[in-house]
């Protein structure tokens, strides 16, 4: 849900044989023993065959050669990225398309997911989709019409991603998608300007955020305001923070194993994680400044919840960094900056053997034609280069380390964002509620997490409840 510039260089293949391999790459998936670089059957020979006149790039074409040329090509791009997103995409891969003669089409639907499958089943399929959830990518995968990314998106990923992306693009050991965007999840939010006039510190450690709470709860203040109504979507804010916990306190292998239902809700470590939970915001003394009670975070929509920070009549909001986009809401005059009405750190850390936890989400991007210039146009999407020109056009985030930091506006939710989503030594894990089957990280999960907070219905029956509504094998 998410620039001075330093351009940085395709890297797809270092030395001389660079544009023969990724044409390589880009090639069919023939079977038959033949090596020719001939386009593949289902392709029209005149429109994707990349140009072997080794002529020099034209000028400001230089770092897009190794793409190769498909004059009169196109490639299409299905997606549920509505305007006015739209155009930034397409201005961030403008250049691309004049130095490779490829023409990007695009377009998108706010009835995606249901279309998508209908599409690939109709033979209608477009050349690339960027897939918003791994496990829609996997059931598509089950279906048939992704084909696996060539070896230069690989490549690229590799080099430029934490490994736990590769992992969400692939399926049954098949790597298929590359990321694409990305949102960071392990923010909290708070207003600088009433932190400074309290003399209150950013906490960097778990126990320091809770002496911070009590401190506030000192001064008269609930320290955590919230809400989960969100339409046909109520609860999601609540599995978004047992996420945070269950990482934060097991690390990946243990939050992996939850995702799979190999660790069933109803267990210790579960458990253990909603008693934490409880203590945070379910505690009346905590929580639910601005709004009232306990009850009020089921009833609070996620996007209101914020607005008390700016009243001070609660101090802090855990939630995603496209949050950075409603303050402005409340307050037409409100800045989000460092010293500014409001502002987000990181939920610090809580188990030292789990470095830098982050819980994030975003998009893969996916094919289902071999034709060469798909390949091009999806190895260039996997490129540095791509995203730092769709970083530098504003509201937009990428995990890719190769995106320099400076390509975002300094001080920004974006760069912050990017710092966490990028680092190589951190503990990346894909919201669980999107990876889990969709009767329970979009059905019963969000359902009886709701209903913790509105009844106070007991933590064991809940647990056992989302547990009755995971699919039988």
């Amino acid at each position: 849900m998410s620039s001075p510039n330093r351009r940085r260089g395709v890297a797809l293949i270092v030395g001389a044989s660079a544009a023969a391999l990724l044409l390589a790459a880009c090639g069919g998936s023939d079977t038959s023993g033949d090596s020719s670089s001939a386009a593949p059957d289902n392709s029209s020979a005149s429109s994707s065959e990349s140009s072997s006149s080794g002529d020099a790039p034209a000028a400001g074409c230089e770092e897009y050669a190794d793409y190769g040329t498909f004059d009169g090509a196109s490639v299409t791009i299905f997606t549920s990225i509505l305007p006015p997103e739209q155009g930034l995409f397409e201005e961030s891969w403008a250049q691309f398309e004049s130095c490779t003669g490829i023409d990007i089409v695009y377009e998108g639907s706010d009835q995606f997911e249901a279309q998508l499958p209908t599409r690939i089943a109709g033979g209608n399929a477009p050349d690339i989709a960027f897939i918003p959830q791994p496990g829609l990518l996997a059931k598509l995968v089950e279906t048939g019409g992704p084909i696996a990314a060539p070896a230069s998106v690989g490549s690229l990923v590799d080099e430029y991603w934490n490994p736990a992306w590769k992992a969400y693009g692939t399926v049954d050991g098949t790597f298929y998608a590359a990321p694409l965007g990305s949102n960071m999840k392990s923010f909290v939010w708070y207003s600088p300007k009433v932190f400074a006039e309290k003399g209150y510190t950013v906490p960097t450690t778990w126990d320091e955020l809770w002496s911070l709470s009590d401190q506030m709860v000192a001064d008269g203040v609930k320290p955590w305001c919230g809400g989960i109504e969100s339409g046909g979507a109520t609860g999601w804010p609540a599995t978004d923070w047992l996420e945070q916990i269950m990482l934060r306190m097991y690390g990946g292998d243990v939050y992996d194993q939850w995702v799979n239902h190999t660790i069933p809700f109803d267990s210790p470590e579960v458990t253990a994680a909603m008693d934490v939970l409880a203590g945070w915001m379910k505690n009346p003394d905590y929580v639910n400044g601005g709004f009232g009670n306990v009850q009020t975070i089921a009833t609070t929509g996620f996007q209101q919840a914020g607005e008390p920070i700016l009243k001070g009549e609660c101090g802090m909001l855990q939630q995603a960094s496209f949050y950075a986009n409603f303050w402005k809401e409340f307050n037409p005059d409100a800045t989000v900056a460092e010293d500014g009405d409001a502002y987000a750190f990181y939920l610090p850390a809580m188990n030292a053997d789990v470095p830098n936890p982050v819980v994030g989400g975003g998009e893969f991007v996916t094919a289902f034609s071999d034709r060469p210039e798909v390949a091009a146009a999806q190895t260039f999407l996997a490129s540095p280069t791509f995203a730092t020109n769709k970083v530098k056009l504003g509201t937009w985030v990428s995990a890719n380390s190769g995106v320099p930091l400076d390509a975002y506006t300094p001080g920004s939710i974006d760069q912050l964002s990017a710092q966490y989503l990028t680092d190589p030594q951190g503990t990346f894990r894909f919201d669980a509620s999107d990876l889990m089957p969709a009767a329970v990280g979009a059905g019963c999960e969000w359902t009886e997490m709701t209903a913790w907070f509105a009844e106070d219905k007991p933590t064991a029956d809940v647990l056992k409840a989302i547990d009755a509504c995971w699919p039988a094998e």
